[in-house]
């Protein structure tokens, strides 16, 4: 099965980011700090790390997003 659909179904189901990498097994120290970012409301701090991410890979940080939020739909 593709790892969007599995991510998509559980943000159907209205599961947080942190129950969602729970689910997916992932333990990632960078990962966890970006989540309790979220978890503390610091949205510039997760905007930052993923466009710093998407930069690093040769993204558009803007594109990928818009990309993201139409799997989503």
């Amino acid at each position: 099965m593709n790892p969007m659909n599995i991510i998509k179904q559980y943000v159907r189901q209205g599961l947080d980011p942190k129950n969602i990498l729970t689910r997916l097994n992932v333990n990632n120290p960078i990962l966890n700090n970006v989540i309790t970012m979220a978890q503390n409301g610091d949205e510039k701090g997760v905007e930052n790390f993923a466009r710093n991410l998407c930069k690093q890979k040769g993204l558009n940080f803007d594109e990928e997003f818009t990309k993201f939020k139409n799997t989503l739909k």
